[in-house]
C-alpha cells in the first residue's frame, strides 16, 4: 500500500496529540521529536513542524529552545463556550492592565531559552507570506512571552486573552485592519519589545507593551 496522503498523516498528528493532551495528568508531559513523529507519521520534518506550530499557537503545547516540545494543561469543559460573550473592548481593558505588568515578570524571570523563542517567533513572523501565517506566529510571540514569566497562572491569564482573540468577531476584525503597512510597524514594536526585555529593562519594556496595544 502507498504512504497516506500529507494532509491525512497531519491530521493523524494533530489527533495524536489531542488526544494525549486530553488526559487529566498530562500537562507538562514531553513529546517526542520532529525526527521520531516524521517517522511514525510519515510525514516531511517541515509538516511536522507546521502542525507542532499551529497547536502551539492555539495553546495545546509548548515548545522550549534545547528542551523539547511539551503538552499544555487540557481546556476545562465549557471554558470556550463563555469567551465569545468577550467584546473587543473588554478584551484590549484587561489586556492594557494586564500585559504591562506581565513583561515586568518576564524581565526578573526569563531564561536565554525563552529569548531564543521569542527571537524564533519575531523572525517566523517576519517571514510569513500571508496573513494567516503571520497571526500563528504573532500569537506564538506572545505566548512565549507570557511563558517566559515562568509563572503558570499568568500565562494562563494570557492564554484567556489568545483564545478570546480567536472568536470570529475578532478574526473578522483583523482582516479589516491588518494593511501590509501596520503588519511592518507590528514587526517593529514587537522587536522593541523583545529589546527591552532581554535588556532587562522593566520601564521601557512597559512602554513598549502599551505602545503596541494602543497603536
Amino acid at each position: 500500500p502507498g504512504m497516506p496522503p500529507p494532509d491525512h498523516s497531519r491530521q493523524a498528528l494533530r489527533k495524536f496529540i489531542l488526544e494525549r493532551g486530553s488526559a487529566p495528568d498530562a500537562a507538562g508531559a514531553r513529546l517526542p521529536t520532529e525526527r521520531a513523529f516524521a517517522r511514525q507519521f510519515g510525514l516531511p520534518r517541515n509538516a511536522v513542524r507546521r502542525t507542532l506550530a499551529e497547536l502551539e499557537a492555539d495553546g495545546r503545547l509548548r515548545r522550549e529552545v534545547g528542551r523539547g516540545t511539551f503538552l499544555a494543561p487540557p481546556r476545562p469543559a465549557g471554558e470556550d463556550a463563555a469567551l465569545p460573550g468577550t467584546s473587543p473592548a473588554e478584551l484590549m481593558e484587561a489586556r492594557l492592565r494586564v500585559e504591562p505588568g506581565v513583561v515586568e515578570l518576564v524581565v526578573v524571570n526569563a531564561t536565554a531559552a525563552d529569548f531564543a523563542r521569542m527571537h524564533q517567533c519575531l523572525q517566523r513572523a517576519e517571514a510569513a507570506t500571508t496573513l494567516a501565517q503571520f497571526e500563528l506566529w504573532d500569537a506564538a510571540l506572545h505566548q512565549a512571552v507570557a511563558a517566559a514569566t515562568h509563572n503558570t497562572l499568568v500565562a494562563r491569564i494570557c492564554d484567556l486573552f489568545h483564545e478570546a482573540r480567536q472568536h470570529a468577531a475578532f478574526g473578522k476584525l483583523r482582516d479589516r485592519i491588518v494593511t501590509e503597512p501596520l503588519r511592518l510597524d507590528y514587526q517593529r514594536q514587537h522587536r522593541r519589545i523583545v529589546a527591552a526585555l532581554e535588556a532587562r529593562d522593566a520601564p521601557a519594556a512597559r512602554e513598549a507593551v502599551i505602545a503596541h496595544l494602543t497603536c
